[in-house]
């Protein structure tokens, strides 16, 4: 498990671009059931208006994998995938792609270290433009994760395509974009916990040589970047999650969606879904995180001298 060794010309900003948004939609491949099971944890129970009423209850990620593949068949697993895809190759390409471009471009010249405070900056930097870009393919990816519960005659849209249209004429433009400031919010911290995270573990590892640059170095580092993101990004993807769902006027606001979350689960609540999310952002980051890596040093020898 060596991988392929560190160019001697680091990668340049276009190659970190693309390669993370294909590693990003190499992680999803790996990982959406994941996601869907925390999605569909995050929102049970939720007081919907209409008011409707299931009979399907999901315990455990194992359980509400299971519980999805027994009523709704194993692509229920895989619901909203292609949006994930979407939003991967946008999203992913720019919060981790351009993360080395902006840190430097905040490291006052002649330093040779950059510290924690810059890579925080930068961290939130990347992950707040990543969101406003590609926050329409979030909430695609999440009405479809959701609405796998329903009968079909339920379902709102017939197809990724159609989720956009719909959303678009039903609920304006602004409906694709429901959630963004929550989405900034969770996607900053979730950046920071991984990005710098993974940066200064692996940093560390090094510095230490405790391990050289090379997968089992990013295997480490990756696993503790998702525990740390999951941590502190919980209760912000919680409310993101319930407020992406929702229907027209069941809540205000985003401060209404988490005082109604509060008063209805209470603190607990918002750190539902952990397991998964945890098992999520945990497999995502070893895979993404690897997969980065090795993509990039295979696209340096792949490139003319």
């Amino acid at each position: 498990m060596v991988g392929l060794k560190p160019p001697e010309v680091p990668p340049t900003a276009a190659v970190k671009f693309v390669s993370a948004g294909m590693a990003g939609c190499i992680a999803d491949l790996f990982t959406f059931p994941l996601d869907t099971a925390k999605v569909r944890l995050q929102i049970q129970g939720e007081v919907r208006i209409p008011r409707t009423i299931s009979s399907v209850e999901y315990r455990g990620v194992l359980g509400t994998l299971s519980t999805m593949v027994r009523t709704e068949g194993a692509r229920s697993l895989y619901s909203g995938l292609v949006a994930g895809l979407q939003r991967q190759m946008s999203f992913a390409s720019i919060r981790i792609g351009l993360y080395d471009s902006v840190k430097q471009l905040y490291t006052p010249k002649g330093t040779e270290n950059t510290g924690v405070a810059t890579r925080l900056l930068a961290g939130c930097t990347t992950g707040a433009v990543a969101v406003a870009c590609a926050q329409p393919t979030d909430v695609v990816k999440v009405r479809f994760q959701a609405s796998g519960a329903l009968p079909d005659s339920a379902r709102r849209y017939s197809g990724t395509m159609d989720a956009y249209r719909t959303i678009a004429r039903e609920e304006g433009i602004r409906g694709l974009w429901r959630g963004t400031l929550p989405n900034i919010a969770r996607n900053a911290i979730i950046n920071c916990g991984e990005l710098v995270t993974y940066d200064l573990l692996k940093d560390a590892l090094l510095r230490a040589q405790l391990m050289t640059d090379n997968v089992p170095c990013h295997f480490v580092a990756a696993f503790g970047a998702g525990f740390c993101a999951t941590v502190v990004a919980s209760p912000v993807d919680v409310v993101k999650t319930r407020y992406m769902n929702a229907s027209p006027g069941q809540y205000r606001n985003v401060l209404s969606c988490l005082l109604a979350l509060l008063m209805q689960d209470g603190p607990a609540g918002l750190y539902k879904g952990f397991v998964p999310s945890f098992l999520r952002l945990g497999s995502w980051n070893v895979v993404m995180f690897v997969s980065y890596e090795q993509l990039q040093r295979a696209m340096a020898l792949a490139r003319p001298a």
